[in-house]
């Protein structure tokens, strides 16, 4: 499976441990499982003493949200966390960052993960599945593809429409296809203007990271992966069973991302927020809707009010009956 636990670069508790997935083209392929696990009494007494938390980053990104680790910790709750293959802990010498040609791919990182988290068939512990924006797309066609397994969907801001909206996707995805054929590892122009990481930096939650994580305007996107993504929003379009309840977490207000402004201090301005709450219906027959006034894109990386009220929500949304 992979290398022993470890002590993980945020110090503390948090602990990693890699696991091979094999090799593709570029070399070797890995993925890392970071956990925190709770500390006395919580695991005795904690309301979600007989919960895995199962985290998922979004793109250009990695994990280091230790208050969002601790805060499930603090409750009882066995935390983990995947940095996918290619992103952050994973991401190997002469690797093109991010890259998959299907979000399916994901099903082996995850069957990985959860090995590693000691679960099976015979596991009686609750499995909540936590994924930030493009991780959000990947656990919601996940779970749909794997019922049963999941107790409880967490989406923090997921990314489930292309930001042009369901007409500028069904106008695009064609002709990302057709290069995707022959040239989908061709890069395409950044255009990420830096906005979102200035707007963190400002409300002074994000840390330094690593050389090469978490760039400033993002990786360079491939054709063969925007057709992933396309193809995952499809999927969502056309409608899904995640086969559990379903809490997603957005923003009340999205800010255009080609234009620095104040707002964007305490506002989603990677999505258009609307246009996921639409498409969040479609993720089943249970799917909770949860705004937070002043959030970011991440609303666990928004100002502490939007960030406390973020978790309140979550808090309460945990402790309802649909969840027993």
């Amino acid at each position: 499976m992979g290398e022993a636990w470890l002590p993980d670069l945020l110090g503390g508790r948090f602990e990693q441990r890699t696991l091979s997935l094999g090799s593709d083209d570029e070399g070797e392929v890995v993925a890392t499982l970071v956990r925190l696990l709770p500390a006395w009494p919580a695991p005795w007494t904690g309301s979600l003493r007989d919960v895995d938390v199962l985290y998922v980053h979004g793109w250009s990104d990695y994990f280091f949200q230790t208050g969002l680790a601790q805060w499930w910790a603090d409750r009882g709750a066995r935390f983990y966390a995947l940095d996918l293959r290619k992103y952050g802990r994973s991401l190997r010498p002469g690797q093109t960052p991010g890259y998959v040609s299907s979000l399916a791919e994901y099903d082996a990182d995850i069957a990985a993960a959860l090995s590693a988290m000691g679960r099976d068939e015979h596991t009686r512990r609750r499995l909540v599945l936590v994924g930030h924006s493009t991780g959000g797309l990947t656990l919601s066609l996940w779970a749909a593809r794997h019922p049963g397994v999941a107790s409880a969907l967490v989406l923090n801001s997921p990314w489930l429409e292309f930001q042009a909206g369901a007409w500028g996707r069904e106008a695009l995805s064609p002709l990302v296809a057709a290069r995707a054929r022959w040239d989908p590892m061709g890069m395409h122009p950044v255009v990420d203007l830096g906005f979102y990481t200035r707007a963190q930096r400002e409300v002074g939650t994000l840390p330094d990271a690593p050389e090469g994580w978490r760039p400033e305007r993002g990786f360079p996107t491939t054709p063969g992966w925007l057709k992933a993504v396309l193809d995952g929003h499809e999927t969502v379009a056309g409608g899904i069973e995640v086969g559990c309840p379903a809490l997603v977490m957005l923003s009340q207000r999205s800010s255009s991302p080609l234009v620095w402004r104040p707002d964007m201090l305490e506002t989603d301005s990677v999505l258009v927020i609307d246009d996921i709450a639409r498409a969040a219906t479609r993720l089943g027959r249970l799917v909770t809707i949860a705004r937070i006034d002043g959030a970011l894109h991440d609303v666990f990386l928004s100002r502490a009010a939007a960030r406390d009220e973020a978790y309140r929500a979550l808090g309460e949304w945990l402790l309802s009956p649909a969840l027993r």
